[in-house]
């Protein structure tokens, strides 16, 4: 089977949809909801993607993103297999998550964007589990409703700007926005069996076709370039802090958690902007998903207790 057509340029828009494998949960717990929106954080941070909304069902997802650089690819593949690989070491099964490779839209950045949002937003309204959106606890909705700092890691203001420049109006503007349906033609569209590849004004997709469709290869714009921080910098820093020789630090301990180990592969990917794969041969690790897993484990620890975070800003103290 032919893989689907992704366009991508810097600062595209997309709606990026995927379901369970035979319409199968892919979130079956509080926990796995959780889990996926800090997945999601970790991402925009990471790839330097922008997520503007997202709404998590418990058989499929969807998620309104922008890439600043050209990047979905990749993020995606991030997001969904690491997730793949906490849902089933956690619910104790095994194989394929997603019924196939995520779908994407190609969004114009004007009112379609709008409209997509709210789309995203009402799907719990729709799918049935709730009847007022502020019930639903695993979408973006919320953060836009909130009159604190929920959700800023979010692309809300790009978003709510668009519905009020007032920016003391905007969470009003936003919430009488909602209260509308959706276009007929927008819910009509996205139940057809086959979505289009794009969505937005005629000149918009004529635009985009002139541009990509009459390529055959659509090649990834390369990713930003980082300044480095020296690896074994940050090798030399964590030795120090945790007191132990570097052989310690790169060698599995098989049973036992190694905090120091696990600290160093966080820093080395936050500081140096490595690759999953070096990161995992350079500590011998069965997969460049392992590295993944690490970082979740340390985020899920950080949320537990205070003290790991602690260990951590003394070490990056030292190298900054």
């Amino acid at each position: 089977m032919a893989r689907p057509l992704r366009i991508q340029y810097p600062d595209a828009w997309y709606h990026v949809m995927n379901r369970g494998r035979s319409k199968a949960q892919i979130f079956s717990s509080r926990e796995d909801y959780s889990a996926f929106i800090e997945l999601l954080k970790d991402a925009s941070s990471l790839w330097k993607v922008q997520f503007a909304a997202y709404c998590l069902m418990s058989n499929h997802y969807h998620l309104l993103v922008q890439t600043p650089e050209a990047n979905l690819s990749r993020c995606m593949r991030h997001i969904n297999g690491l997730y793949t690989q906490y849902f089933n070491r956690t619910n104790k099964s095994d194989g394929q998550l997603f019924r196939g490779r995520f779908k994407t839209i190609v969004i114009d950045g004007g009112s379609y964007l709008l409209e997509l949002m709210r789309y995203i937003h009402r799907n719990p309204l729709h799918a049935g589990p709730v009847n007022r959106l502020e019930d639903y606890s695993w979408s973006s909705h919320k953060a836009y409703i909130a009159k604190g700092n929920e959700g800023n890691w979010l692309q809300k203001d790009f978003v709510l700007a668009m519905l009020e420049d007032n920016k003391s109006k905007r969470r009003q503007a936003y919430i009488d926005f909602m209260k509308q349906e959706e276009p007929e033609t927008l819910r009509a569209l996205y139940e057809k069996k086959k979505l289009p590849l794009l969505l937005g004004a005629n000149d918009f997709i004529d635009d985009i076709k002139q541009k990509y469709f009459d390529k055959t290869i659509i090649k990834e714009i390369p990713q930003v370039k980082e300044l480095f921080l020296d690896k074994s910098r940050i090798e030399k820093a964590v030795c120090r802090f945790y007191q132990i020789e570097v052989d310690d630090l790169l060698k599995s301990r098989c049973g036992n958690y190694n905090e120091a180990r696990n600290v160093a592969i966080c820093l080395l990917r936050k500081h140096t902007g490595a690759s999953l794969q070096n990161i995992s041969s350079n500590f011998e690790m069965n997969s460049y998903s392992s590295v993944g897993i690490v970082i979740m484990r340390i985020k899920q620890a950080i949320a537990r207790d205070k003290k790991p975070q602690q260990r951590i800003t003394a070490v990056e103290r030292v190298l900054t």
